[in-house]
């Protein structure tokens, strides 16, 4: 997709979200069942892209992806009716005749940018996160997992119109545009170097981010361990996504004992 592209899609969802039709709260609840009605039908070709693109299993690809979205989604359209609601918090006594309250309100057009290491969950999981506060949103998967995004573009266009939900594929030359443009908040999970960029480029707008970014995650062992379980843990842990998990063990403190 070229730049202006980009631009002309981002305008179209600021436009559409500036109508306040993604305000009402049912609508919201419609769209997360059409979501997930769409993910359930199209199941299979998703365990097979990810057999593709990564050599999961079709157990895998369901504890550690297509479960995990589908639990998320259900969470939200039981809660969100909840989650949406105002509430009351105590007045200043200097504004005594007056009545306070919180009211939770949706950002705006939103941009969620996802690795590869877990296309599918870590697409889908935010989306129906801002779907649910009532955002519009472009979805930008990594280009290293071809085939997920491939089914991933399959629902969206099945579901929704891009005025609301779009996805743009691509590489850097995407994500550069992506970048360039204004949203009202983005989130981005992948490495810490182009979490640096991610924030950089966000900062030019004051645009807030969500950055989940990969690290190193010890393991730490004391003596009151259960030394078989705790081994066990561990190397599920590490082998798990063969070792493409942001919380994977990468070293352990272990008592001297």
């Amino acid at each position: 997709m070229k730049k202006e592209e980009i631009q002309a899609l981002i305008e179209k969802q600021r436009l559409y979200y500036l109508s306040g039709e993604t305000l009402d709260v049912q609508y919201r609840i419609n769209a997360l069942k059409t979501l997930k009605t769409a993910i359930l039908k199209y199941e299979q070709e998703i365990e097979e892209a990810l057999k593709k693109d990564l050599g999961k299993s079709y157990f895998e690809s369901y504890m550690c992806e297509v479960g995990l979205s589908l639990s998320e989604i259900s969470y939200m359209i039981k809660h969100t009716h909840s989650f949406s609601k105002e509430k009351r918090v105590r007045t200043p006594l200097a504004q005594y005749v007056s009545r306070s309250y919180t009211k939770p309100s949706p950002y705006g057009v939103t941009l969620i940018m996802s690795p590869w290491n877990y296309p599918f969950m870590l697409t889908i999981e935010p989306l129906a996160d801002a779907l649910a506060a009532g955002n519009t949103v472009i979805l930008k998967p990594s280009a290293y997992s071809p085939n997920t995004t491939q089914i991933i573009k399959k629902i969206i266009d099945e579901c929704f119109d891009e005025k609301y939900v779009a996805l743009v594929s691509g590489g850097r030359a995407e994500n550069t545009s992506l970048l360039e443009g204004k949203f009202d908040k983005i989130f981005f999970t992948g490495s810490v170097s182009v979490g640096k960029e991610v924030m950089r480029k966000a900062s030019e707008h004051l645009t807030p981010v969500t950055l989940e970014l990969g690290g190193k995650s010890p393991c730490i062992i004391d003596s009151s361990a259960n030394i078989k379980l705790a081994a066990k843990r561990i190397v599920f842990g590490k082998f798990l996504n063969c070792g493409q998990t942001c919380v994977a063990p990468d070293y352990i403190y272990c008592e001297e004992s």
